[in-house]
């Protein structure tokens, strides 16, 4: 029974034919159509659906009865300028007064539509309290005013009647608010309270004014009668506190009208001067808006930051506005944050104030967009800010401002500033994109190899006219600040004068012309074929029209003024100059050519021009396989220039890409690798293990000098240090062993071989960077800076910081008379608004500090010149391009000096080994000026020296007896200068107590670190060469004049040919000829 139960039915079986039976009942049943959103309302709610929730129904009403108020008014001023009757009592024509037919019918006509619709409108918002519409204002004046007109049609004396139809104007003024408000309803948009308060004080006044002018002309009428204008000069008389008296109201009605009005004045009028105060000062904060109007005529950039700060506002607009396309373009400052002070004041500058905008809002709101109206905006800047606690943080901001200002403006070209490599792939999207990790890592690595190259790429990356420095007294500060005005420019070969006439030439023999003739630097070009740029293709590559030309000049060709110079016969052609670079010869006396690279070597000349005999024309190398280039200046043996195999090296090393990427998107380069990947406990210098028994570098047995990273942390960005360290372009002499030091101390600095160090690289600590105040944040580096240099003075230390105000406190010395003639240096050209007043600080110009700060230029330059990002990478080493170069250097030696000038230098290996100088990096002693000495010190000094010779030594000659008189004579005369004389012996005596403090302070150090050496069982050789104090400056200079002396040690910037591209082209060019043969072969077999 249960199994019964639990049974299930069977289904009902069903027939082909019902199917078909429903199908057909289905297809005949009548369908309904259904109109949604449609309601069957009542009569009441389809008018109240008209009149009022309809806005542009609404909005044609309320249109219709703000004409209808306006034009009773008018009738009002017309009946009062045709009433000229008088009646016999004066109270009487208070009461009583005169129209005409034709207006009467008009004011009627009006009157019955105004109450028509006021009682229509009244009875539509009646929700069960009639009371609360009938006391309203608005309905009482419109019974006062149209109610007597309906009761004149029906008994004829009430047509004379006074009705103060003025007051409709409070009626007009509040139909016209309710009127704007329906229009930005009707078209969707946000009504703007400051347009709103306006509004509403602007009618105000003038419903005031109006009333009180009608008012006073009709009591008036009871006394001596004013006309209207007299009415209102009286008002204007009395509300603006003037009181001449000639008009005056001599009945008491229309002298209470005065006070009533005088008291209303005073209430409602501070009401709404406080409302638009307190608006105005809203809008101030919020920045306002920006006009449609003006979107559409002028051109406008979009900045968004998520806090604007004095510094990055000024690096900003200094370098936008330093472009001379760019002076019409209007700047738009978009941050969430209120202006401080600092900001503010810089706004209000005429210079600034009326192309400069700053709205706050928000980037992820598409209303602030709409007022930033960043649809029709040229480009959008967004800026990360660096002084977060959480760096990463602030990349996640930056990237949702990039999706928000993507996502509304598509086609906006889009600059984003990243802080962490690891988040640049979020933002592949925008146009162009600037990761700061990356190139701080990879100046700091460069800064090793080739010295000051983050100097020579900040003075690159920034607008400059040169003039910096022009006014000083040192030679060095004049040719400095002019070679820092140096600009990156490019061009279209066929549409330039200075590349044209070398289309079809080499790329070697262009440069050095273009330099020699024009004094300016090709460093690179753009095939027309391949879009990407290439620095110093070599002598494979042929000059053709539609190549772009990269080259580095003071100003751009288009600014240039062309001056042909005449000279003699005998001279070597110089058709045109830009600036007062000389030209340049070189005689075939001084240099010697290699026989070997003599047969080789083709010129390219023109024969239409009569060249000195004793020139040396640029040589142009030809693409034979069989040639091989040959250094004059580098060993071959290890130059990277040589063919090798594709794989392995001859010191254990490889070449091959990194086997594993930190992060998603960073470039993958060739590079030097390890044959065998050595142990983790190895590489740990704390820790002795099996395969080494101490815990100092000297375990390794390295051959070449360290080079010590100090970072708090490690990141991704330290992938960026070793990257362009160990490029496969470099050769394997360059490559130096890298220590990774954390947190250290004394201890752990004398392990790693900070004694027999070539570099230390010291990272900003990013725990500081958020501190309370800005300009602290650079607090500990610098301490730490400066401890290193008290303990290792001869030690190269590479810092960067945050601020660039605060490299003055690098390797700072209170008593350096250098560094403050150098602060004062810096002041002047502050003062004369010069935005690189930094550039002349020591250890800025020997390349040891520099601040990221200084890159956000390369970024605002992309917006005129956006290929600086790429150049500047290819420079760096963050970026390879086949057949592209790469920036590296040499030494000028006492074999190189004979060259004598850098043009003939130029010249050497341009047409030898096809590479580019760009610029020197030059070392001079600086010339300490001691302090005035008195001849009675040096008579006192000789004296000294005198009494501890034999007598023999003193009765060698007369000389001795005249430098005795002497003594003699200046200590008599030292007696009679008195006090003068013992001030300056003052002076002396402390200056020497300075120094002597200074040198035994250094020796006190010195001796604590090589006690703290043999505690730890450390040899102490080479600390005394590392703690020699160097006198010296160091500087850089881009590219220099053609007549520029070299001075021995001088080390210069060359951008070198891709040896890969070299080796392949060769290749190529072998297999191509085996080609050939075999075919020949073939052919002659047949």
């Amino acid at each position: 029974m249960a199994d019964g139960e639990n049974e299930v039915a069977p289904l009902p079986r069903h027939r082909f034919r019902d199917f078909l039976l429903r199908e057909q009942t289905r297809q005949n049943d009548a369908k309904v159509q259904v109109d949604f959103y449609v309601k069957e309302n009542s009569l009441k709610e389809r008018l109240q659906f008209y009149f009022i929730k309809n806005q542009r129904s609404s909005l044609r009403v309320r249109v219709f009865y703000l004409s209808l108020e306006v034009l009773s008014c008018i009738l009002y001023i017309t009946r009062v300028l045709k009433d000229s009757s008088e009646d016999e009592y004066k109270w009487a024509s208070i009461i009583w007064v005169h129209r005409g037919p034709i207006l009467w019918h008009a004011q009627v006509s009006v009157a019955v539509i105004c109450l028509f619709i006021r009682v229509l409108l009244t009875y539509l918002r009646y929700k069960g309290n009639i009371w609360q519409q009938v006391l309203q204002i608005a309905f009482i004046l419109e019974m006062i005013d149209t109610v007597p007109f309906v009761i004149g049609i029906f008994y004829c004396p009430f047509r004379n009647l006074f009705i103060p139809v003025f007051l409709n104007c409070w009626l007009a003024k509040r139909a016209l608010e309710n009127m704007v408000n329906d229009l930005h309803r009707a078209i969707h948009r946000t009504q703007s309270a400051m347009f709103n308060q306006l509004l509403i004080l602007i009618s105000t006044i003038i419903c005031l004014i109006f009333t009180f002018i009608c008012g006073v002309e009709h009591l008036q009428r009871a006394g001596k009668k004013v006309t209207v204008f007299d009415s209102f000069y009286f008002c204007i008389v009395t509300f603006s506190t003037v009181g001449f008296g000639d008009v005056l109201p001599d009945v008491w009605p229309s002298k209470l009208l005065v006070v009533i009005m005088i008291f209303v004045a005073l209430v409602v009028l501070p009401i709404q001067f406080e409302e638009l105060a307190y608006l105005w000062m809203e809008r101030q904060k919020s920045g306002g808006d920006y006009s449609k109007q003006r979107a559409e005529t002028e051109r406008h950039v979009v900045l968004c930051v998520s806090s604007i700060k004095i510094d990055l506002l000024m690096d900003f607009l200094n370098e936008f506005y330093a472009h001379p396309i760019l002076q019409e373009y209007y700047v738009i400052i978009l941050c969430p944050a209120e202006q401080d002070a600092a900001v503010r004041r810089v706004l209000r500058i005429p210079m600034w104030s009326h192309r400069v905008i700053y709205l706050q809002g928000s980037a992820l709101k598409d209303q602030d967009l709409v007022r930033a109206k960043l649809d029709n905006a040229e480009a959008c800047f967004i800026l990360t800010c660096r002084c977060e606690a959480d760096r990463n943080a602030a990349d996640h901001q930056t990237i949702l401002r990039a999706f928000a200002v993507k996502d509304f403006a598509p086609s906006c070209t889009l600059f984003v500033q990243i802080l962490k490599p690891e988040n640049k792939f979020h933002v592949k999207f925008a146009d162009h994109i600037v990761c700061e990790e990356e190139f701080k890592y990879a100046m700091l690595a460069l800064n090793c190899i080739c010295p000051a190259t983050s100097t020579f790429i900040t003075l690159l990356v920034h607008t400059s006219q040169g003039l910096e420095g022009q006014h000083s007294p040192e030679d060095w500060h004049r040719i400095y600040g002019k070679c820092s005005g140096n600009e990156v420019y490019s061009i279209v070969l066929k549409e330039s004068i200075f590349f044209s006439e070398y289309e079809g030439k080499s790329f070697p023999y262009a440069s050095f012309n273009a330099y020699n003739k024009y004094g300016i630097c090709l460093i690179g070009v753009c095939p027309d074929d391949t879009k990407n740029i290439l620095l110093n293709p070599g002598p494979q590559h042929i000059m053709k029209p539609l190549d772009v030309c990269f080259y580095i000049s003071l100003t751009k060709e288009e600014n240039s003024c062309f001056k042909a110079k005449k000279g003699n016969k005998t001279q070597p052609p110089t058709s045109s100059a830009i600036t007062s670079m000389g030209t340049m010869a070189i005689d075939m006396q001084e240099i010697n050519i290699p026989s070997s690279l003599g047969p080789s070597l083709s010129t390219e000349t023109n024969t239409s021009e009569k060249r000195k005999p004793n020139m040396v024309p640029v040589l142009v190398l030809p693409d034979s396989p069989s040639f091989q280039t040959g250094n004059l200046l580098i060993d071959e043996s290890k130059s990277p220039c040589q063919p090798c195999t594709r794989n392995e090296g001859s010191n254990g090393y490889i070449k091959g890409y990194p086997p594993d990427l930190p992060y998603i998107g960073s470039s993958p380069i060739l590079c030097h690798l390890r044959k065998e990947k050595a142990p983790k406990c190895c590489m740990q210098l704390e820790k002795t293990c099996n395969h080494k028994d101490k815990e100092d570098v000297k375990a390794y047995g390295l051959k070449n000098k360290l080079i010590i990273v100090s970072a708090e942390t490690t990141g991704n960005g330290l992938y960026n240090f070793i990257l362009p360290l160990r490029a496969s372009y470099r050769s394997e002499n360059e490559l130096c062993p890298i220590v990774l030091l954390l947190e250290h101390d004394l201890d752990d600095l004398l392990r790693c071989g900070v004694s027999f160090a070539a570099n230390m690289v010291v990272v900003d600590k990013e725990s500081t960077m958020s501190a309370e105040e800005d300009y602290m944040a650079d607090a500990k580096t610098i301490v730490n800076v400066q401890t290193l240099f008290r303990l290792f003075s001869g030690l190269n230390i590479i810092t960067e910081l945050t601020h660039p105000a605060n490299m003055r406190f690098m390797q700072f010395s209170v008593k350096d008379g250098h560094t403050l003639a150098f602060s004062k240096l810096e002041k002047k050209e502050r003062e004369k608004g010069s935005n690189l007043s930094f550039i002349f600080r020591l250890p800025f110009t020997a390349g040891r500090v520099f601040s990221i700060g200084m890159l956000d230029t390369l970024l605002y330059q992309c917006f005129v010149k956006d290929y600086m990002i790429t150049i500047t990478k290819l420079l760096l080493g963050l970026e390879t391009t086949p057949k592209s170069g790469f920036l590296c250097s040499m030494s000028i030696t006492e074999e190189v000096l004979c060259i004598d000038t850098y043009g003939r230098l130029y010249e050497m290996l341009s047409s030898t080994v096809g590479d580019i100088p760009i610029g020197i990096y030059r070392t001079e002693s600086q010339i300490l000026e001691p302090p005035e000495t008195p001849q009675s010190q040096m008579s006192d000094k000789l004296s000294v020296f005198e009494e501890g010779k034999d007598p023999e030594e003193q009765q060698q000659g007369p000389d001795i007896q005249t430098h005795s008189l002497r003594r003699r004579s200046m200590q008599w005369a030292s007696n009679l200068l008195g006090p003068w004389q013992a001030e300056r012996e003052a002076n002396r005596l402390s200056q020497q107590r300075g120094v002597l403090l200074s040198c035994s302070e250094r020796q006190e150090l010195a001796e604590l670190v090589k006690k703290r050496m043999k505690n730890l069982g450390l040899s102490t050789w080479g600390f005394d060469e590392l703690n020699n104090d160097q006198s010296s400056h160091s500087y850089a200079l881009i590219n220099p004049s053609p007549d520029t002396r070299l001075e021995l040690n001088d080390i210069v910037y060359i951008i070198r040919k891709d040896p890969v591209s070299l080796k392949l082209n060769n290749s190529d060019n072998s297999m191509r000829s085996d080609l050939q043969i075999r075919d020949r072969n073939t052919k002659n077999n047949l």
